[in-house]
Formats: C-alpha cells, structure tokens, sequence
C-alpha cells in the first residue's frame, strides 16, 4: 500500500510540539498559540480544542488520563483528558521551560528549562520535588529511562549528565563529555538522549551528524547509525518495540534505520520544514511529526515493506557490540528483508543477525552451514584450534553441523489478582468486589491499609500500618485475607494473614509462612476455605483459620489466577500453544471438601488475541470470567465432568450507551448478582480503577444473540427490534433456568431453590407465549414457526399449550390452533406413559 501522507494545520506558524497517549488513542499538539489540540486516533473529524491562558509552548507529555504543558513563561501546567480542562499549574521555572520527561508510570515528570537546575516532580503531588544541580549551564533536553529510575540530562554545552533517582537524593552517576553537540537551548538541532526500550542501552545525536548508542552498564560506545543526514539531527525516536529509528534533521531529512544492522531502510524526500517532534504510534504502523511551521503530519504505512514485519517482533534488543545469542528476543520471529541469498531467497532477520554475530565466513552459502565433506559421507574430521576433535564428534567423526537459529518462545498471560490494580503514583487497590474495597499506600519504609465496607452498619472500617508490605487480599464477609512477598532484611518468607470480622474468642487472627522460596501468584477467600497457589506449582487450602486442608501440584503451569466459592475452587494455569504462538489457559473446578473434580484441566474459551482480565463466581455460585474484549462468560453444566461450556452474559461492546460511537468507556469488571453485571466504568482510555473510590454501575445481561435494528423509529424496525428482544429473553431465561436446575439436581437445595425452577419454567414458557403471539400477528405464512415455538414449550402439564391454543384462535389462526391441539394430545399421552412406565 503506498505512502499516504496527512498534513493538518494544527497551530499558528511556529515550532509546534506532540505527544501520543501511550494507548494510542489520543495525540496532543501544543504550538506558539494560546491553544492545545487533540486528535482522535483514526478519525478524521476535527480535533477537540482546550483554549489556555499560555503561549509559546515548548514540551508536551501525555499519560492516558492526563497531559502537561511546558511554555516559555517557565510553566508547567497540568490538563485532564477526562474532562479536557486544566487542573493545575503543577511547577513554575523563572525562565522558559525547554523540555520535559515523564516516566513510565506517569508519576514523575522532569522538566528541564534555561534555569541551571533541573526539577523533577511528583505529578500528583507538586510539593514533591527533587532539584538536579551538577549543570553549570542550562539544560536542553531530559530523559527518563524505560525503569523511570535514572534520567539522562543533555545540557547546553555538550555535556551528558546521568543522575539515579532510585533513592531520595538524587545520584550523579556519570558526565559523559564530547557525546553531543554543544547548543544554544531553543536551537532546532537536538541533543536528547533516546533510551532503547530493552533499558540496556541509550541512542543520543552526535556533533558527527551520526546516531551513536552506548551501553547503561559501563557507558561504552556501541555500534552508530551513520550516514543518513547531511545536516544536525533535530529528532530521534525509537520505534514501540526498538526494532526500528526513527531521526530527522534541520536538512529537512527523515529517515528510518533497522536496529540490528543500523541499515537505512528509507529517506523521505517530502520533508518541507524541520522536523521538531516526531513520536511512532504505540500499535500501528504509523508516525506523526510536527515542524516549525505549525503543522501536524501522520504518516500511514511509515514503515515500508518488508521491513514493516519488524513492528510485530515483541521486543528487539539495543544494537550492541558482541551481541551474544542469549539477547535475541525470544518472542521474535522470522521476518522477511529485503537482503537476499545468492539464489534469490530471502534472509530472515535471525539469519542476518546471526551473520553479523558470527562474521560472514563463518557460515558460507556455499556450504550451507555444513562442515566439508572430504569422504563423501558427509562427515568430516576438523580439528579446532587446539588440535582436537571437534565439540559434539561421536566415534571419532564430527556430528554434521546445522545453521543455528534463535529460539522461539510463545506468549504467555501474565499471573494476576482478580480484583487487584497495579500501582499508580504510590497507591493501588488490593480489593475491588461487592463487599467492599482494599486499598494500600506506599510510605517507602512500610505500607499503610485501607479496608472499608459498602455496608457500615454491618462492618466496621478499619486501617493498620503495614510492615510487611501486602501485595495481595481478598475480602468477603467473614473475614479478609492478605499475602506478602519474602523479605531479604528480615529473612522471613512469604506470609499469609487471616482477619476475621467477628470471632467469640479472644484469638481474631491468624498468621502462617509458606516454606521458603515459595511466592503467593493468585489467592482466593471463600465463606468456608482460603485457596493460595504458589510459584512452586502447589495450590494450598486452608480453611478459615488456618488448618491447612489440601496440598496438591496444580497439572497446567504456570498458575494464572484462581476464585473460589464456598467448598468450590477454580484455578486457572497455562496450557498447550494455539495455533497463534499464543498459550492457552485450563481451568479445573473442583469440590475441596469432597475431595470431587468437577472440570479437569478443560480449555477456557477465549478467542485468538483475547486475555483473561477476570475470574469470580456469581452470587449463585457459578464460575464467571470477563475477557479483554468486554465479554461476561458463565459455565453452564460444570457440576458433570465433560459438560461444561462458556455461555455469554453480556458482550459490552454491544450496549446501547456505546452505540453512537461518542463514548470512549470500557468496564471493570467486580461482579454477578442479581442477575446483573457490576463493574466500574472507566472513561479516557483508562485500564484501572482510581482514586477517588469509582462508583459501581451495573448492567442487565443480554446475550448476543443478533444485531438490533439501527432505526428503531420505523414501525418495521420496532416491531423487527421487539422480535429479536424475545428472542434474547428467551436464551437467556432458558440459560437461568438450566442454571438453577443444575444447582438443584447437584446439590442439597432448599425447598425455595426448588420452587424457583418452577418458576423459572414457567418464566420460559412465557416469553415463548409472547413470541408465539408475534408471529400470529405477522400472518398465517408465519404458521410453521409459530407451531415450532410451542413445541419448545417445557410445561408439562397442557396449561402452557393450552394458552398458545387460544393465542392461536385470537388471531384466527385456526390451522395452528388444530395442529398445536395435536401437539398437546400427543404430549400428554407421552406424559401417561412415562408415568405407567
């Protein structure tokens, strides 16, 4: 496909700067006028504009939910992409602000200006502040590396400063002198350090007009990307996955390179002005830049072919020198370049890495990869340098040797916490769920814990000081239960520890280790037993106060997650590879108590591309799980070994709040009950839950069973919509029925569970009614389906049949009234002899 090439107008003449949200969906531009654009990701419609007090801005750095500003009036100012409105003004510099950083995890920005100093701020806390001092001039560009614990400081006379920022007081590490190119601060030329997204290496301009890469570990000088510009280098950036750079330069110039062979793979010829920002797309194989004529330009395809094949290597490793063959990317596979073999065929990018590796006379086409063969038998004897037989020779002949190739690894769902969130700033949730919420606070010498209670007149809050410093809990109501990692200063193992709300002893809590070595993956907390699985492969059962119940070595590793209910367990491990190198999870239910497998190690249904984000059993006690693509799944059959299988709930995607395509929302999940989805909605592009404590909505279920008409104002649209509405409200109260029945014929149930699947029948029979009655209205060609309607009619006693009978002669149906008489006799005589039998 070729090169389309999209300039928008995105500010006043002048130096304009951008930044993409690291989701992908959003770009932020700022330029010399009092105003900040931001651009939805392939749409074309017009961007959406906040009008700001500043001008002349310089910098722009941008999390999912927030962005900041840098301008010349020596502001820093912070704005919400939730409700694109300013914040606040995070920090003030005397003079003009030149650049800004942000790390990773959004919690830190540094922001370089023409002041000697360098602060780096805590995003969400502006009194948080460290001061870098070490310059004698002031500073062009900052960096943060992948980790966010060091910073690359690019100061205006040529100086590059490295400072450690994993403690308090920030660490100057290293002066790199004579790297780059001494220059004036607002001049167009760069001198910004690129980090490689591996960690282990940083790429940085040179006063040569060459891309020079040099190792974290010793500062050394690696292998540079040479050749490609005329001019000083005005921007550099490396692709999502460091396989790719992308440079431009004041010649008006852009170019990419491939990484392992630092070979230029295109120059555009385009280019009108300088390129001052330039930033790849998270996911796409696409690049926007800015210059100093207020422009903004998205470049589709940037990245031609064959060379685009290298975006979807998961990780590619830095350029170094004597790069040994353990840093190829395990996840990398074959891709096609455009180098060739003598005989035309193409040379994987393995193949070509391994000939830079090994040197081009170490594996000759000539003999492809094969020792020589004197004998005729395709064995030789080579002595290596020290006068022996060669490595892997048996009975005296060397083994014929095979071209190596690096291995393959398939992906693999990371472990998780159902209900957890990942750190954000210094906080996150432990627990998210019905009963309540568990929440921590990193105070860097210890933790501090938050339980609170939805319902407080049942249960009260309660807060504790954390020592141990718990990275996981589960809340119900009985009781809550956390986990902890080994300490190394305190020698002591992983620690479970059992709160209970209410006790008639004097004893209210539990503390247990695991034996040394062993860390906690997933826990679970049920109303009679706590579920533990360990990265020693063992799942653990306890019961609520510490009488270890279960020890056993779970078959599909490693472990993913587990959720428990009652005497009822399910976990969930790693599985055989799929077709698409991805790894499939098996779950396996099981009864503690009874010591009975329910499900043993069956494939959890998850489509290719799909992750698991949670797993939880409803209110009835039936397994759940909510995938990535906003599915809610419920196991229908898994009482009875081999008969289980995932049923939707609700596909997200299709509600009706997201069908005018204006809201941006997805959803977390937290629970089912009532027969309903409870989840928090997440808004902007955001992954987790915040603080504030998010609200919890909830969601009727609704099957997919087919698409609703668009135009539910025509009357043949109305009534086709109301056809298909019976329809899902007769799967879906088939699906609650069986579920109910299920719990019934499998467990000792109460006389009101019992009654209930009457109900629920009866319940089936009527949407049943209903659908009958649409079709008679529709006219007597309907006839054959309405007639197939009743039939699946579960009452067995005629009074359901009867009903669909008069429906039938309401209608003046009267050939469907005899032919339905007759399906009624039929059923009651089979009703006769089922009972004579």
């Amino acid at each position: 496909m070729a090169t389309r090439l999209r300039g928008r107008p995105a500010h006043a003449p002048g130096p304009t700067y951008l930044a993409y949200t690291p989701n992908g969906k959003k770009l932020i531009t700022v330029g010399t006028n009092g105003a900040v654009r931001i651009f939805q990701h392939g749409s074309d419609d017009e961007p959406a504009i906040i009008d700001v007090t500043t001008d002349n801005h310089t910098a722009v750095v941008a999390t999912n939910t927030f962005f900041l500003v840098g301008a010349e009036d020596g502001s820093v100012t912070k704005y919400s992409l939730l409700t694109n409105s300013m914040e606040e003004i995070l920090v003030r510099c005397s003079l003009p602000v030149r650049d800004l950083s942000l790390s990773r995890d959004g919690e830190w920005v540094a922001v370089a200006s023409d002041e000697l100093e360098v602060k780096v701020v805590d995003t969400g806390d502006m009194t948080r502040i460290m001061h870098l001092r070490e310059q004698s001039r002031p500073v062009k560009h900052v960096s943060f590396d992948v980790s966010g614990s060091m910073l690359a400081v690019s100061c205006s006379d040529g100086v590059v400063y490295m400072y450690s920022l994993s403690s308090e007081q920030p660490q100057l590490l290293k002066r790199i002198d004579g790297l780059v190119k001494t220059l004036e601060t607002d001049a167009e030329a760069s001198s910004k350090v690129a980090w490689h997204p591996d960690g282990r290496a940083f790429v940085a301009p040179t006063s040569t007009r060459d891309i020079q890469c040099l190792a974290r570990k010793d500062w050394q000088r690696q292998k540079a990307f040479s050749g490609g510009h005329r001019a000083d280098i005005s921007a550099v950036k490396w692709s999502p996955n460091g396989a790719l750079l992308a440079t431009a330069g004041v010649d008006n110039s852009l170019c990419i390179w491939e990484t392992r062979s630092q070979r230029l793979v295109k120059t555009f010829e385009d280019i009108n002005h300088t390129i001052l920002a330039l930033n790849w797309h998270p996911t796409d194989n696409l690049c926007s830049y800015t210059n100093h004529n207020g422009e903004l330009f998205i470049r589709e395809d940037f990245v031609p072919s064959p060379s685009s094949s290298l975006l979807k290597i998961a990780l590619h490793p830095a350029p170094m020198n004597n790069e040994p063959l353990s840093k190829i990317s395990g996840n990398a596979r074959k891709q096609a370049d455009d180098r060739q073999k003598p005989d035309g065929v193409h040379r994987s990018v393995e193949d070509q890495y391994l000939d830079d590796l090994l040197g081009p006379d170490a594996m000759s086409e000539d003999d492809a990869g094969f020792i020589e063969d004197d004998d005729g038998a395709g064995y030789a004897e080579v002595p290596n340098g020290f006068g022996k037989r060669a490595a892997g020779a048996v009975n005296g002949l060397p083994v014929k040797r095979h071209q190596p190739y690096p291995s393959w690894r398939p992906q693999v769902q990371e472990a998780f916490q159902p209900g957890s969130t990942p750190w954000r700033g210094n906080r996150r949730y432990l627990c998210l769920n019905l009963t309540g919420f568990v929440w921590t606070v990193n105070q860097e010498t210890h933790h501090t814990v938050t339980v609170e209670f939805y319902d407080r007149q049942e249960h009260r809050d309660f807060h504790f000081t954390d020592p141990y410093k718990y990275d996981k809990a589960c809340l119900n109501e009985k009781g809550t239960l956390f986990s902890c990692p080994p300490s190394a200063q305190s020698q002591q193992s992983a620690t479970l520890y059992y709160r209970p709300h209410e006790t008639w002893t004097t004893r209210m809590e539990w503390k247990t280790q695991l034996p040394a070595g062993e860390l906690v993956i997933s826990m679970s907390l049920s109303d009679s037993c706590i579920v533990v699985m360990t990265t020693a492969g063992y799942v653990r059962v306890y019961t609520l106060f510490g009488v270890p119940l279960l020890v056993h070595r779970q078959k599909s590793t490693p472990a993913v997650t587990c959720a428990s209910f009652r005497d009822y367990v399910m976990t969930v491990g790693t599985g055989p590879v799929s077709g698409d190198g991805t790894t499939r999870l098996l779950y396996s239910i099981e009864n503690v108590r009874r010591d009975e497998i329910c499900q043993n190690e069956d494939v959890l249904a998850l489509p290719e591309g799909v992750e698991l984000r949670s797993v939880f059993f409803s209110d009835k006690g039936d397994p759940c799980i909510y995938d990535t693509s906003g599915v809610l799944l419920t196991l229908l059959h898994w009482r009875t070994p081999g008969q289980a299988k995932w049923v939707p709930l609700l596909d997200t995607k299709m509600l009706e709040r997201l069908a005018s395509g204006k809201k941006d929302e997805t959803y977390w999940p937290v629970a089912v009950a009532d027969n309903k989805f409870h989840c928090i909605i997440l808004k902007g592009g955001e992954e987790y839950p915040y603080f504030p404590r998010p609200l919890l909505s909830d969601f009727d279920f609704n099957i997919p069973v087919s698409s609703m008409p668009a135009n539910k104002d025509d009357d043949e649209d109305k009534e086709l919509a109301h056809q298909k509405g019976l329809e899902e409200q007769f799967v879906r109260a088939s699906l609650q029925h069986s579920l109910q029945r299920d719990l019934v014929e499998n467990t000792n149930a109460s006389s009101a569970q019992k009654a209930e699947v009457s109900m629920m029948e009866r319940g089936v029979d009527k949407v049943l009614l209903q659908m009958l009655a649409a079709e008679c209205r529709e006219g007597e060609e309907r006839g054959m389906k309405a007639l197939e309607i009743a039939a699946l009619m579960r009452d067995r006693t005629g009074k359901m049949l009867e009903a669909a009978g008069k429906i039938a002669s309401r209608f003046q149906r009267d050939i469907l009234g005899d032919k339905i008489h007759q399906l009624a006799e039929r059923r009651l005589v089979g009703l006769v002899d089922e009972e004579e039998m």
